[in-house]
């Protein structure tokens, strides 16, 4: 293929796509540039067929590359990238999400989408071109494909929006949304969002939804110009088989069972009944077609069949009759229980239980020195607010190995840790690191927002001084053509079922997160808003239940909470608290029994289990960083003797110089005349010359141990 350019302007930097044999063995590739960031997407489907699969059989990995930032990483001896980091697995979530909705739900072939960042300038995020290259790359492909689908990322800024924000601008901003989108009838159909601000409300959230609209139209247009040029033509899949005989047979067997069963008040009840349903059919069709040699077909087809009944049973009864699974109203929640401070040793725990879904979060609060570092393509730095997600197999009633955190369970983790930072206290007024653990005890739908409220609690049962308790909720869609319901609070079969996944979590003051993703090729902006309504109305209540069991922060923290003592010195004596090799910092910390963490700035923070300990430490670095001045007495203690004079401690850290002549008020032959090692004396500073040097004076002190001496 001859090399094809193409480029448009977004967001005042051009957007530069480049189609070339770089990897032509790919079903569809291109290269996507913007500023110095460049991004090779690349799709490969395979030829074979697996008839046995029920799901989409996709794969997107967004793979970093250390070279691309100019850096050598890794392991000490393993100098090449190892696993993804968390920011690569949620950029790899983020491009599923949005492009799975548009593949035809017949496709049984293996597909895979690789997202290589090559290059990358330090203020262009890789994840939104990473995302426009992989639908550019699709696209051109000849793998069936409703594309494209336009990414963009609104950031704000006092008031003003800006498109795709470099990283400087982000930090600044108090809100900051990804979408992306597809075109309907001249309007944009929403398919994914992920959002993060600081108490935000909806409106501002749909101002930011409207900034984008005529930006993503441009995209898709842009995208379908460049198909038009190099698109190849599309396989053609076979056609789903269609069976009408055997349905009616499925349909007439099922009757009025399939509804009774998926109409249960509990999980447990839905789950047995429909599986028998499932196996009395299947044993059904086998016997039926005992003998005929398409036999395994037809128990395929059936199980595939059993599950688009189940479908159109729920959709149906949702939509034309609001009835849910479970009993209740659309806009109801399941009931609420939440409970703070359960674990006795923990420095704060929280459980929030809403319906079958139970979640238990465990905060820890430990030295700023504990913060966790980070180090990878584009991250070099310091986290001290972690929260973890974890979804053992016994959640679910499951028995599956314990292995590391996957995708689901680093996704899950980091929304609720957005959703709960626009609240976390800063390092000023609350110098610890901060760790949250979220066990999910029982999974029924939505336990991410589950988690938000019972992080939220563990923080108030802790004493962290959070702006205002965060809860969350999420919500469903069913749509049949025109005819949709909104959920809120989805549980099992409506999430499993259901067209979309809305969840938000904020405080009584706004939104400070947002995930959506579809099912379908998307919802308009009029749906997204009445689905934010109902979140509001929904996070007000789930509130209302959390502040009954704790109104706001504990006043004091956990008896068992390592305690922080703060202090300021003049950055010059930074120096003179660590000491040569460290000398001096580990000798405070070994007997005290303390950490400590020490900023350029000067400010020392000092960590102990025992309060008494950390102000015996603080008190220890006073004494070595306070300012000598002439004139001053202190009680000193002779470290050593020379011929000349005596070097006397005049607190921990800080020698001085008594000269021999400085010793008694008559000639002093020898020092051990007057002052031997060990002695305890009262000196007076009398100078400190150009290098710091401080000296003393016994006889300028009149002391007694000086005139007892003269006689």
């Amino acid at each position: 293929m001859k090399e094809q350019k193409f480029q448009i302007e977004i967001g005042k930097r051009n957007l530069k796509v480049e189609i070339k044999n770089l990897a032509e063995q790919a079903s569809g590739s291109c290269l996507v540039r913007y500023g110095d960031t460049v991004v090779l997407a690349t799709v490969v489907m395979s030829d074979i067929e697996k008839e046995e699969v029920d799901f989409l059989p996709l794969t997107v990995d967004y793979e970093e590359r250390y070279y691309a930032a100019g850096k050598i990483l890794g392991s000490r001896y393993i100098r090449r990238e190892s696993r993804p980091s968390d920011e690569a697995i949620l950029t790899s979530r983020l491009i599923d999400r949005a492009i799975r909705p548009r593949f035809p739900k017949h496709l049984k072939r293996e597909t895979q989408v690789v997202v290589t960042c090559l290059s990358w300038d330090r203020e262009n995020d890789p994840d939104m071109i990473g995302l426009i290259a992989s639908s550019i790359a699709i696209l051109i492909s000849n793998i069936p494909w409703s594309g494209p689908i336009a990414p963009l990322r609104i950031g704000r800024i006092n008031g003003e929006f800006l498109l795709n924000p470099t990283y400087p601008e982000r930090e600044k901003g108090d809100l900051e949304l990804a979408i992306s989108g597809v075109q309907k009838n001249g309007d944009i159909l929403i398919n994914m969002i992920e959002a993060e601000g600081q108490e935000i409300s909806e409106s501002e959230v749909l101002d930011a939804v409207n900034h984008a609209k005529p930006h993503l139209i441009k995209l898709i247009n842009f995208q379908e110009q460049i198909a038009k040029k190099v698109g190849k033509e599309k396989i053609r899949l076979p056609e789903p088989p269609s069976n009408p005989e055997l349905e009616n047979e499925i349909k007439k067997f099922l009757g009025e069972r399939l509804e009774k069963a998926l109409f249960q008040q509990t999980k447990e009840n839905r789950a047995m009944e429909t599986k028998d349903l499932e196996e009395e059919l299947l044993a059904f069709v086998e016997e039926k077609y005992l003998d005929s040699p398409v036999s395994k077909e037809k128990s395929l087809y059936a199980k595939d069949f059993f599950q688009k009944e189940i479908e159109r049973v729920i959709h149906q009864n949702i939509i034309l009759k609001e009835k849910r699974p479970d009993g209740r109203k659309m806009e109801e929640i399941r009931e609420i229980y939440c409970e703070a401070g359960l674990l006795p040793r923990t420095h704060g725990s929280g459980l929030f239980c809403r319906g079958q879904t139970k979640a238990l979060s465990i905060l820890t609060l430990g030295a700023p020195g504990d913060v966790r570092l980070l180090e990878g393509m584009e991250i070099i730095g310091k986290k001290r607010f972690m929260h973890h997600y974890n979804f053992p197999p016994y959640s679910v009633g499951e028995v599956k190995p314990i292995r590391g955190p996957g995708r689901r369970e680093i996704g899950h983790g980091m929304l609720v840790e957005r959703a709960l930072l626009p609240v976390i206290p800063s390092l000023d007024q609350f110098p610890y690191t901060m760790r949250i653990v979220s066990e999910i005890l029982s999974s029924n739908g939505s336990t991410s927002m589950a988690s938000a409220s019972s992080s939220s609690l563990a923080l108030m049962d802790a004493g962290v001084p959070i702006k205002a308790p965060v809860a969350g909720i999420a919500l469903g869609l069913m749509v049949e053509e025109d005819n949709y319901k909104i959920l809120t609070d989805i549980q099992g079969p409506e999430d499993h079922y259901g067209d979309m996944d809305l969840k938000v979590a904020g405080t009584e003051k706004g939104i400070t997160a947002i995930q959506m993703d579809v099912k379908v090729q998307g919802i308009p902006e009029k749906t997204l808003q009445e689905g934010l309504v109902r979140a509001k109305k929904a996070r007000f209540q789930i509130l209302a239940e959390m502040k009954k069991v704790l109104p706001g922060s504990r006043s004091k923290l956990s008896p068992f909470a390592p305690r922080i003592l703060t202090l300021q010195i003049n950055p010059d004596k930074i120096r003179e608290v660590i000491g040569p090799g460290g000398k001096v910092i580990n000798e405070i910390t070994e007997e005290c029994g303390v950490s400590i963490d020490i900023e350029d700035t000067g400010k020392i923070f000092v960590t102990s289990d025992s309060e008494e300990a950390a102000k015996k430490a603080i008190s220890w670095i006073k004494n070595i960083t306070r300012e000598v001045k002439v004139g001053e007495v202190f009680q000193g203690k002779v470290k050593r003797i020379l011929s000349f004079g005596a070097m006397v401690e005049i607190f921990p850290g800080q020698e001085g110089l008594i000269h021999i002549s400085q010793l008694a008020p008559w000639r002093v032959k020898k020092v051990e005349d007057v002052v031997n090692v060990g002695d305890v004396v009262q000196v007076k500073v009398v100078s400190i010359d150009e290098q710091g040097r401080v000296n003393l004076s016994l006889k300028e002190a009149k002391t007694k141990y000086a005139r007892k001496k003269q006689r």
